[in-house]
């Protein structure tokens, strides 16, 4: 009787936790355990491939993990506590996660002695408002706000640029919403956009589209530089100007400041990112205070508009700077004297008005309001777009003016529009004043809470800046005089910034917070790209930017910080915001758009892991903002959508052929799943129509005792036959129990699929755990595909050495399975002597492929020459059709038939009849035959005794240890032997001594029997045909590349199964490669279309 102790557990709350009050940590890792750090759930492979470690994978302290406190109460599981740990440990690990942002902020902690020298990371707690809400803004306000919306609304109109403001704002708020489900999805680590993109719609897309994001960036960070030389060297510091005088000075100037503008950018990013992060409020304060100073301008507009006079001459603007006084002639000491501006279009010093421009003379130089003001009625006149082409003269359309002509040298005397503008350009250049959307989810690793955080930060950000450009377009069009507003540069207003005339206190509070805010957003641009770039060298998807994952030793990425400053120069080098500007609305665009799809894909494919936390989403809205972005791409610039498009599209099919080798879990995997079930389920209708029918192959392999495919060349044969088209799948079988041969099962997987891959074999792999091969065999054939995928045509090796073998397991596992084709209707091919077959890299310059049409079996033997001389090895292969014809054929018939047939198939072939006639049976034949029956006698005679068998069967159980592999065409016999006693005891009796005597006296008369056996006469008729077959096809087709010949069915009755393979034998002798064929029992060829 066993004794029990009954042993009370004690509640241990109070030993593991300081107290139930005021509780401010909890540890849930068991008593006794010691853990020197908190490891994070996400981890990097090596090659920068994030990836979640698996609970149940952490066996290397298993054993130290388990106590009296497992064995008390886990006794259950105690078994799997190595690989399944408790709960709590795993809860320790996930509160305990912090992940890594694409941001700055662990590059300062690496900086400074201190934060190096802290192990443990510090908490987020940042807010919705500085940490979402306040970074939104900085990045979405930028430049074309301050140096393009004036004049955007002056040339569009105010209706039109309504339309454009609200047509890229709602594309950003239907991005921001799919941002938004896919940001609360779960943690999104470093790489922001491109990281969702990726882990949602797979390394392809997240690769091209990363790339893309990464471009918009860069030319991004161009843009805002060029923004800045353009506010520095027009109202700044105009004099710095190098160049002077020119058509090209201008961009000859933006290019020299530019660059070295980039360059002192880029020091700074490489000395420390800290910095730009510290200057990031200062640049936020200056955006914030200048839109402020508009809204404030505007408002005193209403009573106190400033001075800001234009002068016209007719309806015509002139450019302010070039004279003092607006008027032909000015009154000096009583007397009349000639203006600046009349010198500028007479001859100096001459009253004479012969000497001057006609258009001067005929009409008269006026002074209007250049702002009238919030209450002058000017939105009248700024309803509607007024589109210039380059180098037209902006005209006021009220004035009177007489229409003259004007001397051509005095052209730049008058303002005139420097690009031709229309409505789909505009939209280009305003759209970059709507991106920035995606500054939240790149620090989402700062936020207190990203889920929260993130859509409504993100979406209050958006909501904000769409209504400052919907009232700016508004107030700039209430405001403003036309002909100002399409003064890009402010010629007319004395070179001032045009939103700087209506600021309020000063047109200065624009100028220098624009200013600042621009190098800002191009410090902020330059800090972000070089790291996007890192996140994708890092997850090794695109191998040739493995060089730019590398960086200092604190992780700054100095290599991609070197390359997005050579890609800003090239955007530096165009030398125009209006040329870049929509070079970036395509990448952004880009970005946008699959950000759209890969929430749509998500949503529809209704993922068990897509549980967003945001709720506010629908599949529809993202289709529309794909649609919106889509649109946006090709109403912009069309040519700059299909360039953007081919470079995503070659950037998908690289990673694409290199083949990333990364598991996500993307939309565009269960996407495929979706297609293929849909597809499985069409092909379930019924069966392909006979002009779609295609071998779809289930390849029987034989593995060797190192579980290596013996014979390679079946495969190679697949794939020269499949060409990469229709369903292979290569099957095998491992003899033995499946819970003991579980291992095997996987190594022999892994060993055909990487032979698979060497032959280019494209399709899928089952290894059979079975107790014997052939039963294995069976299983394949009848399980393998899925629905109407499955396989129609069975390829197996022929059975070499089965006459020197006395085991007759082996033929009787290859004709069981020539029987169980037939019986599944399915076709039969037997690649004999498979060793000399051609591999891939062969070529056939010239020969043979010779089809033997003995007997119709559905026209397979028609189509495989067909389909192999699709592949570059029998291209260049000739086909002959040979048919055999009897004495009572009309043989020159069936070849004018067989032509016809062939003509009407579109198959190239040369046709011959053989005629075979009826002779004796020759000598030989009888001999053969002969030969073929004393084998068989002489075998079932030499079958082992009941003793010996017990014994072999001793000896098997003996060897059970051992590794062994079932061949695919060698089998037990059907009879379970059962275990033989330790000791075999007998009792001799004077009967069975006379017996076992009389036994051995019976020996020589079984031999005496065995010479005198005559043949069987079905036996000579059946050997007399496959010698008479053998010795014409030898003859015609000794020389062929290949011959494919009707594979003749196995006997009804099993008996005769053995003399079947010697008929095969006979049949193929002296053929270099022959494939032996048998149908399915279906036509697989027709002659029409």
């Amino acid at each position: 009787m066993p004794h029990f102790t009954v042993v009370p557990v004690k509640d241990r709350a109070e030993s593991r936790y300081d107290s139930l009050e005021g509780i401010n940590w909890v540890d849930y890792r068991d008593t006794g355990q010691d853990y020197p750090d908190h490891q994070d759930t996400v981890s990097s492979d090596g090659h920068g491939n994030h990836k979640e470690d698996s609970p149940f994978l952490n066996s290397a302290d298993a054993a130290s993990k388990r106590n009296d406190f497992y064995d008390r109460n886990l006794a259950l599981f105690e078994e799997e506590l190595d690989i399944r740990p408790k709960v709590s440990s795993l809860l320790s690990r996930l509160v305990n996660y912090t992940n890594i942002t694409q941001g700055a902020k662990e590059h300062e902690e690496e900086e400074s002695a201190e934060a190096s020298r802290r192990k443990t990371p510090k908490s987020p707690n940042m807010g919705t408002l500085m940490g979402v809400y306040l970074p939104c803004l900085q990045n979405i306000f930028g430049v074309i706000l301050f140096l393009r919306l004036t004049w955007i609304v002056g040339m569009a109109g105010i209706i039109q640029s309504l339309l454009i403001v609200l047509m890229c704002c709602s594309c950003t708020m239907l991005t921001a919403i799919s941002m938004s489900a896919i940001a609360t999805n779960g943690v999104v680590p470093a790489g922001g956009a491109y990281f969702m993109i990726s882990r949602s719609l797979g390394p392809e897309f997240g690769g091209a589209v990363g790339l893309c994001f990464y471009l918009g960036t860069t030319f991004a960070s161009a843009m805002y530089i060029l923004g800045a030389i353009e506010i520095f060297l027009k109202y700044l510091v105009p004099q710095a100007a190098i160049f002077h005088a020119s058509d090209s000075a201008m961009l000859n100037n933006m290019r020299v400041y530019g660059s070295i503008c980039l360059s002192l950018m880029a020091v700074v990013v490489f000395v420390g990112v800290k910095y730009v992060n510290k200057l990031a409020s200062l640049f936020l304060a200056c955006v914030i205070i200048s839109i402020v100073s508009i809204y404030a301008g505007a408002m005193k507009s209403m009573t106190h508009p400033p001075e800001f006079p234009i002068c016209m001459l007719g309806n015509r603007t002139l450019v302010r700077d070039r004279f003092d006084v607006c008027a032909k002639t000015v009154i000096k000491g009583n007397i009349t004297v000639p203006s600046q501006l009349w010198d500028m279009f007479c001859l100096p010093g001459n009253m004479s008005s012969t000497q001057c421009d006609d258009y001067f003379i005929q009409n008269n130089v006026t002074e209007i309001q250049g702002i009238p003001g919030l209450g002058s009625g000017i939105i009248r006149e700024n309803l509607w777009s007024d589109y210039v082409q380059k180098g037209e003269i902006l005209e006021k359309a009220g004035l009177q003016s007489v229409d003259a002509h004007g001397a051509l040298e005095n052209f730049g005397m008058y303002v005139s529009a420097d690009i031709a503008t229309s409505f789909t350009l505009l939209v280009g250049i305003f759209f970059p004043s709507a991106t920035g959307i995606m500054a939240g989810s790149n620090r989402s690793g700062d936020l207190r809470d990203a889920q929260k955080s993130i859509p409504v930060g993100t979406i209050l950000a958006i909501t904000t800046t769409s209504l400052v450009y919907l009232t700016s377009v508004f107030l700039f069009g209430a405001c403003i005089e036309g002909v100002v507003l399409r003064d890009k540069f402010g010629d007319a207003v004395r070179n001032n910034l045009v939103v700087g005339t209506l600021s309020w206190p000063s047109p200065w509070v624009i100028v220098i917070g624009s200013f600042f805010s621009t190098v800002g957003a191009g410090l902020q641009s330059l800090t972000g790209a070089p790291r996007l770039l890192q996140a994708i060298a890092k997850d090794n998807i695109i191998p040739f930017l493995r060089v730019f994952g590398h960086g200092k030793a604190n992780g700054e990425p100095t290599w991609a910080l070197l390359l997005t400053g050579l890609i800003a120069e090239l955007g530096i080098l165009i030398a125009s915001l209006d040329m870049v500007a929509p070079i970036l609305s395509m990448f952004f665009l880009m970005c946008y758009l699959f950000v759209n799809l890969a929430c749509a894909v998500q949503t529809l494919l209704r993922t068990p892991n897509w549980r967003p936390r945001f709720k506010y989403y629908h599949w529809a809205l993202s289709f529309l903002g794909m649609s919106m972005c889509l649109a946006l791409m090709f109403i912009s610039s069309w040519y700059y959508a299909i360039v953007a498009m081919g470079i995503a599209g070659m950037i998908y099919k690289y990673i694409e052929y290199q083949g990333a080798e990364k598991e996500w879990g993307d939309g565009i995997r269960g996407l495929s799943l979706s297609a293929a079930r849909y597809a499985l389920l069409r092909l379930e209708a019924g069966p392909p129509h006979t002009k779609n029918w295609r071998p779809q192959l289930l390849v029987l392999l034989k593995l060797d005792e190192d579980l290596h495919v013996k014979y390679p060349r079946l495969l190679t044969f697949a794939s020269q036959l499949k060409a990469g088209k229709g369903l292979t799948i290569v099957g095998s079988v491992i003899q033995g129990n499946f819970l003991d041969s579980y291992g095997e099962m996987q190594a022999a997987e892994q060993a055909i699929k990487n032979m698979m891959e060497i032959e280019r074999v494209k399709g899928f792999c089952q290894v059979m755990v079975a107790s014997k091969v052939r039963e294995g065999i069976v299983h394949l054939i009848q399980s393998c595909g899925l629905g109407g995928m499955k396989h129609n045509t069975v390829v197996m090796g022929w059975p070499y050495g089965w006459r020197q073998s006395e085991d007759p397991r082996a033929w009787k596992t290859f004709i069981n399975t020539v029987r169980c084709t037939t019986a599944a209707h399915l076709a039969l091919m037997v690649p004999k002597n498979v060793s000399f077959y051609p591999s891939n890299h062969e070529r056939f310059t010239d020969g043979n492929i010779d089809v033997w049409w003995i007997v119709h079996d559905g026209g397979m033997l028609m189509l495989l020459p067909f389909l192999l001389k699709q592949h570059k090895v029998w291209r260049k292969c000739r086909m002959r059709i040979f048919t055999v014809a009897q004495m009572d054929d009309n043989s020159i018939q069936m070849k004018k038939d067989l032509a016809t047939f062939l003509y009407q198939l579109r198959i190239e072939a040369e046709v011959e009849v053989v005629e075979m006639h009826d002779s004796d049976i020759s000598a030989y034949t009888y001999e053969r035959t002969l030969m073929m029956e004393q084998r068989s006698q002489m075998l079932r005679q030499m079958r082992l005794s009941t003793a010996e068998r017990q014994r072999e069967a001793q000896l098997v159980k003996d060897r059970h240890s051992l590794v062994r592999m079932g061949s695919l065409y060698s089998d037990e016999e059907e009879e379970v032997v059962e275990a033989p006693p330790e000791k075999v005891q007998m009792t001799w009796t004077r009967e069975k001594c006379e017996a076992e005597r009389r036994n051995r006296n019976n020996a020589p008369e079984n031999f005496r029997e065995l010479m005198s056996l005559k043949p069987d006469q079905s036996n000579v008729r059946r050997m007399h045909t496959a010698v008479k077959l053998n010795e014409v096809i030898v003859n015609r087709s000794h020389d062929a590349r290949l011959v494919l010949l009707n594979m003749p069915g196995p006997p009804r009755n099993t008996d005769g199964d053995e003399n079947y393979m010697e008929f095969l034998e006979v049949l193929t002798e002296g053929l270099e490669r022959v494939l032996l064929v048998r149908g399915g029992g279906r036509e697989v060829i027709t002659i029409y279309s």
